[in-house]
């Protein structure tokens, strides 16, 4: 007969390995799964002892699919009477698309239907089916014009044990990727030795224990499974199965009276004392795949360093992260390595022999009088950098009064980060909104680095300035946020941002979200969180932009109305309502960002009717206005480059070919005598002055005058200019 077993992608070798070291015969790895030929013992073998496969399924032919028709008519060809239960309910789980089946679900349902209607005709019975509670799934893997057609024999998942039967990857470590990082180490054959030791590191402890122990005490993993797809599948051999499980059971009682002994620590929980490790047969297990930040990804990879450190040589260190940094910084080469996924994102499975002595992490004293670990001898340059750039944006933020801004803008190239210091309201008590207080706070933004550099040297470089970037700064440790920055692939605006708001703020309309703190900017507060997305809802480049939309609003004459478009958080607003706006208008895609705006105004105390919000898609809103009698004497208009979100009702937008249209459009709201500020922050804009004075439209560049101070270095972060309305230039 003819099987395979499937298992998550990057698995393959670790599974061709464990069931050759089964017996399993004719051994096949594939994409996704492992092929192999045997009896049905073999099977069932498999699905008893296999801690990798997911799924096990039993080939029943292989018919055309070129077509739905022709799908049907090779399903009804197979002798279903022999293969299933009269009673038993079925569901159909298909994988795979062509030119014409397309979709998956109606693969299942055609594939169903020919089941259904062989029973039907050669039983005289009706199949019943239940997606959820299927006695017996039936398998279709469609690639081009073939189809496999097979029966599951495990029921669910076999992965769905000891507790973990609903846990996702994200939750928790699923068994099948501890078993896989513990086959990486080789831990089974570190088992038949006297005294094996096991260290584990990371959120996945607990299931490493577990699937460790197990394996030393030669307990296959699916023993005590109560149902099995296999029972209600006619070719089941009750006879053989139940000997495979008496020979388990002899396996597991054979395994208690051995004189192995193994030892097993759980380093995040109890750290680990160098003596108490024996001379060899040692394996560290390190879980860094699911760290919840940057941050915390930093904090657990220097506590794996320290940890290998402790190890005799001859060690073994089997690590699952999301990259070879943990290699890297160790300047160790994997002896196995497999790529794999962790959810959507890619991931990787080393391990590495300790045979030398691993370089030791640096130790760099700071001016400040701190000592800090870094990885790289190069960190010093950026340390002594960011202590200058310290010093001198301190000063002069003390001199403005500024309470958040940019100590440091990639000034080394190797080191590309952005780093800005945030200041705790001094004129508003948080706590009186539910905050939690503290701060200073820092926020560190990776620039996303070349493709010709190693992700795990950039890795590396950020965990040293993140190391180094607390105690210069004078920030705690736990307040230093990390946001790294992609490069952009297109999306909307808000595509990195998100906000976080749990229910206790929702019932209070200006209670802060979890992760908000209240920040000060020209005598006004603002909700900032730092927890959030890529942004933390004030944009820095734009602060002498906000002061000068309030001193225009205090020149404005009439009837003081303000528009604000795009609007993000409504920081211009509240500047503008703050310079005197009688009546303000806040114009965003998204309803969160709104909310937060509302939140901005009203806790400066710009509350009432005559503060309106708007969640509109801004270019159809702006063109319908155009249409109406609303007009502005001072509009913001602050474009993203690019977006493509799909609630836009364009298909697309981009700043630098669309710009005329938006500008042109903009310009009809204005009064006679009003004015727009247009900042764009597209490096390379250049303004196509030509067809926006054809259409009556003058822009004036005072870009110059509203770079801030601490964003001198990269004068090009943004375009700034002034819209009005002339007369049109002649054709």
């Amino acid at each position: 007969m003819e099987f395979f077993a499937s298992c998550p992608a990057g698995f393959e070798g670790l599974l061709a390995d464990e069931l050759r070291a089964l017996g399993t015969p004719r051994v096949r790895p594939l994409h996704g799964q492992v092929g192999f030929e045997g009896k049905l013992a073999d099977a069932y073998r498999v699905c008893l002892w296999s801690r990798l496969a997911s799924r096990v399924v039993a080939i029943l032919a292989r018919v055309g699919a070129r077509t739905a028709d022709e799908l049907y008519e090779g399903v009804s060809q197979i002798a279903w009477e022999d293969e299933l239960v009269r009673t038993a309910t079925i569901s159909v789980d298909a994988h795979g698309t062509n030119s014409e089946l397309r979709n998956t679900r109606f693969t299942a349902l055609r594939t169903k239907d020919a089941i259904a209607d062989r029973m039907a005709e050669m039983c005289g019975v009706r199949l019943a089916t239940d997606p959820s509670q299927a006695d017996l799934t039936v398998i279709v893997r469609l690639s081009r014009e073939r189809a496999v057609i097979g029966i599951e024999l495990a029921g669910e998942p076999l992965f769905h044990r000891d507790g973990q039967r609903k846990a996702s990857l994200r939750e928790s470590l699923r068994p099948d990727y501890a078993a896989a990082l513990l086959a990486t180490g080789g831990w089974y054959r570190l088992c038949r030795h006297q005294t094996p030791t096991l260290l584990v590191l990371g959120a996945g402890a607990a299931v490493l224990l577990a699937e460790a122990q197990a394996e030393c005490d030669d307990r296959a993993p699916n023993l005590l499974r109560h149902r099995w797809g296999f029972e209600s599948w006619l070719r089941h051999d009750e006879a053989v199965w139940f000997a495979l499980l008496d020979e388990a059971d002899e396996r597991a009682e054979k395994a208690a009276k051995a004189s192995t002994t193994a030892n097993f620590f759980d380093v995040g929980a109890n750290g680990i004392d160098a003596t108490q490790l024996g001379a060899a047969d040692v394996l560290l297990c390190c879980d860094l795949s699911r760290a919840a930040d940057f941050a915390e990804s930093s904090r657990e990879l220097a506590q794996a360093r320290s940890t290998v450190a402790a190890l005799p040589l001859g060690s073994t260190l089997s690590v699952l992260g999301r990259d070879k940094s943990l290699g890297v910084a160790l300047s160790l080469e994997p002896t196995r390595e497999e790529r794999i996924y962790l959810g959507a994102d890619e991931g990787v499975l080393a391990a590495y022999e300790l045979k030398e002595d691993i370089r030791q992490a640096l130790p760099l004293a700071l001016k400040c009088g701190s000592t800090v670990m870094v990885e790289l001898s190069s960190s010093e340059q950026f340390a002594r950098r960011l202590e200058k750039t310290w010093r001198l944006r301190r000063r002069w933020a003390r001199r403005e009064d500024i309470g958040a801004y940019r100590v440091y803008d990639a000034d080394l190239p190797d080191y590309a980060v952005a780093i800005e210091r945030f200041e705790p309201s001094k004129l508003m008590d948080e706590s009186k909104y539910g905050g939690t207080g503290g701060g200073p706070w820092a926020v560190l933004s990776e620039y996303a680095a070349p493709k010709e550099i190693d992700p795990a040297l950039a890795y590396t470089r950020l965990s040293d300035a993140l190391a180094i970037t607390a105690p210069v700064l004078e920030v705690a440790t736990g307040d230093v946020f990390v946001r790294q920055r992609l490069r952009a692939r297109g999306g909307s605006q808000y595509a990195n941002r998100q906000v976080v708001r749990d229910s206790a703020a929702k019932k209070e309309k200006l209670a802060l979200a979890a992760g908000a703190h209240l920040v000060d900017e020209g005598g006004l507060t603002f909700e900032l969180n730092f927890s959030g997305g890529l942004d933390v809802g004030l944009f820095l480049d734009t602060r002498d932009i906000r002061a000068r939309i309030r001193e225009m609003t205090k020149t404005t004459v009439g009837s003081k109305r303000f528009l604000n478009l795009f609007a993000y958080t409504g920081s211009a607003s509240c500047y503008a309502a703050d310079g005197g706006a009688k009546y303000t208008t806040t114009v965003d895609l998204s309803r969160p960002y709104l909310e937060w705006a509302e939140r901005n105004m009203e806790r400066n105390g710009f509350g009432g009717p005559e503060h309106e919000y708007v969640q509109a898609d801004v270019l159809s809103w702006v063109h319908e206005q155009r249409h109406t009698r609303n007009r502005w004497d001072l509009i913001y208009l602050d474009p993203p480059t690019f977006s493509n979100s799909s609630r836009m009702k364009s298909s697309s937008f981009d700043i630098q070919r669309d710009h005329v249209e938006l500008l042109i459009d903009v310009s009809r709201l204005l009064t006679r005598a009003g004015s727009c500020v247009f900042c764009c922050n597209l490096r390379g804009f250049v303004p196509e002055r030509e067809k926006l004075a054809k259409a009556g439209v003058e822009l004036s560049d005072i870009t110059d005058q509203t770079i801030p101070e601490d964003f001198l270095r990269n004068k090009r972060i943004h375009h700034c200019y002034i819209v009005r309305r002339c007369q049109p230039s002649a054709v």
